[in-house]
This record gives structure tokens, C-alpha cells and sequence, in this order.
């Protein structure tokens, strides 16, 4: 008798729910009808397209097809791992991300808990308006910016430093010029939903600490820094979550032939083999293997943050 009823109250309890989702798919049709299209949107766009990603196991001729190709397994990846420059690509691409992340990501934390700080409105919006222009100038004007103040002859750094050096031939220097040159046009745009956070702090907290004789110092520790921790702790996840991406057309752009020990990376020679050489699946084969470490880096950041914060974001 208790299983039976134990079962009907299942069933009922199945039917309260679809009658339940019907009412809610009648009653806020639009809204779903609304979320349908970028659903639709990001099917066609994003998921179709990773049927192509079989052609990393197959030698992919463009005359048979992507179904008629010969199928070859884990060939493109062994060719890729075994080739001279791998490691180097691989450890190139790291250091980068890696070095990039570290430097630039508490950057806009900073910038916005000082421009929360200032109280004159006029003069934050003009600071505000300077952080964020570089981050519309296009990255092929930023690069041949970056060309021409690193420039030997006239260059403003050389001038500045009274040298004549071609910074952008020398290996070491790459990282420095790429990650420092990311931040200052990325950096301002960055504080955009860190303020964003701020704004949304409750102002009596601000006046309890000034009550209880707070500092400014304080006051930022224990109000501003923990309003953020949660935002920067999402922005650090999806950040690990392209570690390994780094950005080609920058890359790409001031790529030399004396700077290639250290930025020559995976993005790059994922363009020069499938776009230069048409080989492409083993373009392909590479890109997947980079985008499969993308994907566990993302689970391992994300599981470390969940548990330093107690949040599970993704």
C-alpha cells in the first residue's frame, strides 16, 4: 500500500510540475520567445560547427569531403608533439597568458577602488574616459603605435632613455612590450564592472565605519575589498578559462624573426599551418588540443575558487 501510494504522489507531484511549466511557458510567452533567438543564434553559430572539429583525426582533403577523408586518429597530434618547436610554442604561450594574468588582472581592482575614492564627479568621468579610450583603438593602430614609440630612430622610449635600441628584435623584451602594452589598453575598460560593483555597496556602511573612526585605508579593506571578491573571483575564472588564448593578431603583428624564441605561440602557428600552409587538419588538431587545455584549466580554477570562496560559479 506504501509503494502505491509513495507512486501516486509521484505522479501527481509530475503532473503539478508540467502543469506548472505550461502556465509559465503561457503566461511569459514572450519572454521565452525572446530567449529562443539567441538560443537559436548560438546553436547554429557555435555548436554546428564543431562537427569540423573531426577533422583532426582524418587527413582532410577538400576533393572527398569531410565525411570521405581517411581517418587517422591521434597522427596530427603525435606529428604536432613531436615537432622541434612544440615545447617551446607551449611554453611560450604559459608564460604569456600566465604573466599576463598575473600582472594585469589586479590592475583594474586597483584602479577602481581608487576612483571610487574621488569626489569630484567631473574630474572622475575625465579620468574615466582616459582609462577606457585605449580600449577602442584597434589592436593593428596599437601595434604600429607600438612600433613607432619603440622605434631606434626617434622612438619616444629611446628618446626618453637616450639609446638607440630596436626593442622589438630582442627576445627578452617581447613579454615585457606584449604585457605591459595589454594592460595599458585593457586595464580601464576592466574597471567598468568593478565600479559597477562599488556602486552598488550601501552607503550607511561608509558612514558606521567614519562613526567608529575607520580610516580611508580601513574603510577600503573592510567595505570596498570584500564587495569585490566575489566579481574578481568570477573574472579570475573566466580569465584561466583563456589562459592558453593568447592574442594572435598582437602577437602576429609584432612578431619578428629575432624575437620568435619567446613569441612564438600557438596561435600563431595554428594560423601560419591552416590558413598559410592549408593544412588543415593538423591546424585543426593543434587548435583542439589548446582549446582542450583551456577547458581544464577552467575546472581546476574554477574548483580551487570554489573552495577558497565557497561559491560554485560554473
Amino acid at each position: 500500500m506504501s509503494s502505491k501510494k509513495q507512486r501516486g504522489g509521484a505522479a501527481r507531484l509530475d503532473s503539478a510540475n508540467q502543469v506548472s511549466l505550461a502556465r509559465q511557458l503561457s503566461d511569459h510567452w514572450q519572454l521565452y520567445l525572446l530567449l529562443l533567438i539567441p538560443v537559436v543564434i548560438t546553436v547554429i553559430y557555435k555548436y554546428i560547427p564543431m562537427v569540423g572539429i573531426q577533422i583532426a583525426f582524418r587527413d582532410y582533403k577538400a576533393s572527398q569531403g569531410m565525411f570521405g577523408s581517411k581517418f587517422v586518429g591521434l597522427y596530427w597530434f603525435q606529428r604536432f608533439f613531436s615537432s622541434p618547436n612544440c615545447v617551446r610554442m607551449i611554453r611560450n604561450t604559459v608564460l604569456i597568458s600566465l604573466y599576463s594574468l598575473l600582472w594585469s588582472f589586479p590592475v583594474p581592482i586597483i584602479l577602481s577602488l581608487a576612483i571610487n575614492q574621488l569626489r569630484f564627479h567631473r574630474y572622475k568621468r575625465v579620468v574615466q574616459t582616459v582609462l577606457y579610450a585605449p580600449h577602442f583603438i584597434s589592436t593593428m593602430v596599437i601595434c604600429g603605435m607600438i612600433k613607432i614609440f619603440l622605434s631606434p630612430s626617434g622612438g619616444l622610449i629611446n628618446l626618453i632613455l637616450g639609446t638607440k635600441i630596436d626593442f622589438l628584435t630582442m627576445s627578452e623584451a617581447f613579454r615585457t612590450i606584449y604585457i605591459s602594452t595589454g594592460i595599458w589598453q585593457e586595464a580601464g575598460w576592466g574597471t567598468i564592472i568593478y565600479l559597477a560593483t562599488l556602486s552598488s555597496v550601501d552607503t550607511s556602511l561608509y558612514e558606521a565605519a567614519k562613526v567608529d573612526g575607520a580610516s580611508l585605508f580601513q574603510r577600503i579593506m573592510h567595505i570596498d575589498v570584500p564587495a569585490l571578491i566575489p566579481m574578481a573571483v568570477l573574472n579570475l575564472i573566466m580569465s584561466a578559462g583563456s589562459l592558453m588564448n593568447v592574442g594572435f593578431e598582437k602577437v602576429w603583428l609584432l612578431q619578428t624573426d629575432l624575437n620568435k624564441a619567446t613569441s612564438d605561440v600557438i596561435a600563431v602557428y595554428v594560423y601560419e599551418q591552416g590558413i598559410e600552409n592549408a593544412k588543415y587538419s593538423y591546424s585543426t588538431a593543434v587548435g583542439l588540443f589548446n582549446t582542450v587545455v583551456n577547458i581544464l584549466l577552467l575546472v581546476i580554477v574554477n574548483k580551487i575558487a570554489s573552495k577558497a570562496s565557497d561559491v560554485r560559479f560554473v
